[in-house]
C-alpha cells in the first residue's frame, strides 16, 4: 500500500506563496535542493491540480537544455521517472509523459489510490491537498520552512483543518531552512 505524502516548503509564517503569488523568497539553495531531491526519490506518482502541474511541466526536458546545474538535472530525472496524475477539469491532453488528466481528484480516488501502488504518491499544493487533509488520508506532512516571515498568501494547510501530528524528524540546513517531518497520531 502507498504512503500519501504532502511537502512544501513554505515561509515561516506558513504560506507557500506570498500575496503576491510570489515565491521567488522560498528558492532552495544547492544544499537544500540537494536534500530535496535525495527525498523525492521514493515518488512513484505526483498528483498534481492544474496550476501546480504547469508549474513543473519545465521539468519535463530541462535536462537537455545548457547550463543547468547537476541538481536541477537530478531533479528533473527524478520528475521525469515519476507517474502524474493532473486532476483538472479544463485540461484534455498532457504535454508530458507519464502523465494521466483526471477530471477530479476525490478522496474515493486517494484510498483507490494508495491501495494500488507499492510506493510513495506525493500530492502537490495546498488546494489539492485540502480535501485528503481534512478527510485524514495524508500520512506524512513535509515542511521545508524557509527563515522568511510573508505575512499572508496560499497557506501551507487549509483553514479549519485540525490535526494531531507527531514530528519524527527535525533537519536543519546551514541557511537556516527547517526540514520538519511529522505523521498524523
Amino acid at each position: 500500500m502507498g504512503r500519501l505524502i504532502y511537502t512544501a516548503i513554505a515561509s515561516l509564517d506558513g504560506y507557500l506563496a506570498d500575496q503576491e503569488g510570489k515565491f521567488d523568497w522560498a528558492e532552495p539553495d544547492d544544499e537544500v535542493f540537494g536534500y530535496i531531491n535525495d527525498h523525492e526519490r521514493s515518488a512513484g506518482t505526483y498528483l498534481y491540480g492544474r496550476r501546480m502541474y504547469e508549474m513543473m511541466i519545465g521539468w519535463e526536458t530541462l535536462d537537455a537544455e545548457p547550463g543547468q546545474t547537476a541538481l536541477m538535472i537530478d531533479f528533473a530525472h527524478i520528475w521525469q521517472a515519476a507517474d502524474k496524475i493532473v486532476f483538472s477539469a479544463t485540461l484534455t491532453e498532457a504535454p508530458t509523459a507519464r502523465t494521466t488528466i483526471e477530471p477530479r481528484l476525490t478522496t474515493d480516488r486517494v484510498r483507490e489510490l494508495k491501495q494500488s501502488v507499492d510506493h510513495d504518491l506525493v500530492i502537490s499544493g495546498p488546494t489539492l491537498a485540502a480535501e485528503s487533509i481534512r478527510a485524514g488520508l495524508v500520512d506524512e506532512f513535509n515542511l521545508f520552512a524557509v527563515p522568511a516571515v510573508v505575512g499572508g498568501g496560499l497557506a501551507y494547510l487549509p483553514d479549519g483543518v485540525h490535526l494531531d501530528l507527531d514530528l519524527d524528524l527535525v533537519h536543519r540546513f546551514g541557511n537556516g531552512t527547517l526540514h520538519l517531518r511529522y505523521r498524523p497520531r
